[in-house]
């Protein structure tokens, strides 16, 4: 049979309807964040449809008359290709288990699975064991090795707190930056923050999290059944992945995390993590959060700060190194952004 690639141009109306459409017939959703949608077309019928955020594969389907017909590997092989010519060569996918063999087959590799909820792959042999590798060069021995997963952003003297108290406790501390692209301060910046924060303090290690440590901001839930949480199966899949493979890499027993009084989602990851991690013999240990005015200490406070071009409010709570990359040039330049995407919405 003939069957045509295109993409999707996903601003027109009638075309983004046409995919959903599609997906929903097949039990799956489509998820807004997409920045490349293709579409494999049996004469005027679609049969098949990708689709591409940074890295991740995603929203994938094939019509069930067209399923053992090779499309699957033609939408992979299409979606590779074009994530090759984008510069993203290291590719995941998060999809249901049951499609594990479908996915080793196009030369994906697994990670880790969550029994039937989710199961993550990628498109090296060796991405993770290296990741580890790394990691296992900067450990430190020690009675107690502890750790944070912070996102900063940006770093705030909230996380410094954190970040001082574990460091008193423990042995050790490592502290891992969330390397998510959709923070408005980006990955290389938020890291360089939490480094110059935290120089003074002996005993600290700070790793970038690279894709291991799963953001909720890139977390994919296009393919969970209907009732089931995303929020839930996200934060298990994280916390799994830390305490069977990054926690024992580091010789980590301890894993802190402040108080979360606004965001519910990140409260209920703080539950998650409560129940799964002391099955691995690691210790949650919950801090307060660092108040000032009344108010507990928090990055989207900063950002609103910055909204309003509030500096005098940001010095009282953010650390000198982050005040000073804020009044920088290129500080500047994010909050112009910030701002701007203010405005949007």
């Amino acid at each position: 049979m003939n069957y045509k690639e295109r993409r999707a141009l996903m601003h027109m109306k009638s075309e983004k309807e046409e995919v959903l459409r599609f997906l929903d017939g097949q039990g799956i959703g489509f998820e807004e964040d997409v920045e490349y949608t293709m579409v494999l077309e049996e004469g005027e019928k679609v049969v098949g449809t990708g689709s591409l955020n940074r890295n991740v594969l995603k929203c994938i389907a094939v019509d069930g008359e067209h399923r053992s017909m090779g499309l699957m590997n033609r939408i992979v092989g299409h979606l590779i290709q074009e994530a090759y010519q984008r510069g993203e060569t290291h590719l995941f996918v998060y999809t249901k288990p049951s499609n594990e063999v479908l996915f080793t087959q196009l030369g994906f590799h697994k990670i880790i699975s969550l029994h039937d909820e989710v199961l993550l792959l990628e498109n090296s042999g060796d991405g993770f064991s290296d990741y580890l590798k790394a990691l296992g060069g900067c450990k430190v021995e020690g009675e107690r090795i502890a750790s944070i997963v912070v996102n900063c952003n940006p770093f705030t003297k909230g996380h410094r707190h954190l970040i001082e108290k574990a460091a008193v406790e423990n042995d050790w501390l490592h502290v891992f930056v969330v390397w998510e692209g959709k923070s408005l301060f980006p990955s290389d910046v938020r890291h360089a923050l939490v480094e110059e924060g935290t120089k003074d303090i002996r005993n600290v290690t700070v790793h970038r999290g690279k894709d291991y440590i799963i953001s909720a901001a890139t977390f994919p839930s296009y393919f969970l059944k209907e009732g089931q949480d995303a929020v839930e199966i996200h934060g298990k899949l994280d916390l799994c992945l830390f305490a069977a493979f990054i926690a024992p890499a580091l010789g980590i027993t301890r894993r802190y995390v402040g108080e979360e009084p606004y965001c519910p989602v990140t409260k209920k990851y703080n539950e998650i993590m409560k129940e799964i991690l002391p099955a691995y013999g690691i210790e949650v240990c919950e801090i307060p959060r660092l108040s000032a005015d009344g108010d507990a200490i928090s990055a989207s406070k900063v950002r609103r700060l910055i909204r309003r071009d509030d500096y005098m409010s940001l010095w009282r709570i953010v650390p000198e190194t982050t005040y000073r990359f804020l009044l920088s040039e290129e500080g500047r330049k994010i909050a112009a952004t910030i701002k701007e995407s203010q405005s949007r919405h």
